[in-house]
């Protein structure tokens, strides 16, 4: 049974650039699971199956439905035990969570800085009038003014990238020698970023670029085949 995957999507439907959702479906992609998924925007929140918390990813598996990436990997490794494992066990659980708190702490919070504006102009009207006023409302400043020392900014986050890029040249993913959830969990904000902006974030010689081409070629392509922006 195939299933079905909501994914944010901009207003080209094959455009999908959620950190989240890229976590889903390459958590989907390492258990080797069918998937269709369904292109979803902000300002459709009724589209959404139910329950939900009006956010993507969810994915619907027959008759159940799950809501939020990290549900959804602790789902199916529960639900399909027979493929490949996304943790490895409580410890490989409890490492994964570590590094998904400095994922959305360290790495996503440095992203935003650096392409928020970028999203917004792939989006449409609605969509924009939507996060235009959403996220200058979160933020305090217009988009034009949040990334506008982007260029400054650029350093530090490289910088803050230390922890991965000392891992990543020792060993070709996060989680050793193959991939796991917790190099979905990073790989996901690397393509969200990607996904909608041509903005520069890594050195052509750095680690973490390499550990990205890696994680694009894998699943066939999957992410790599993406629209996107660059190569790796």
């Amino acid at each position: 049974m195939t299933i079905t995957m909501y994914d944010l999507a901009g207003a080209e439907a094959d455009r999908r650039f959620s950190p989240f959702c890229w976590r889903a479906r390459m958590a989907l992609a390492h258990k080797g699971l069918a998937v269709e998924t369904v292109p979803w925007r902000f300002t459709e929140k009724d589209k959404l199956p139910t329950p939900n918390a009006g956010r993507v990813p969810v994915i619907v598996d027959g008759e159940r439905v799950v809501h939020d990436s990290s549900a959804i990997a602790d789902y199916l490794d529960e639900r399909y035990p027979d493929r490949p494992a996304l943790f490895g066990g409580e410890t490989g659980r409890g490492l994964a969570r570590f590094v998904q708190n400095w994922s959305e702490t360290v790495l996503q919070n440095g992203l935003i800085r650096l392409v928020l504006l970028d999203i917004h102009r792939h989006l449409g009207p609605a969509d924009q009038a939507y996060f235009r006023g959403d996220r200058e409302k979160r933020f305090g400043a217009t988009l034009e003014e949040f990334v506008g020392d982007r260029e400054a900014r650029l350093p530090a986050f490289r910088a803050s990238l230390d922890p991965l890029r000392r891992t990543v040249e020792r060993q070709n993913f996060v989680s050793g020698d193959a991939p796991a959830y917790a190099d979905y969990t990073v790989f996901g904000a690397f393509q969200w970023a990607r996904a909608i902006s041509d903005f520069e974030l890594l050195a052509a010689d750095d680690p973490v670029r390499a550990w990205r081409g890696r994680m694009l070629d894998l699943y066939d392509g999957l992410a790599g085949r993406a629209p996107a922006y660059g190569r790796c």
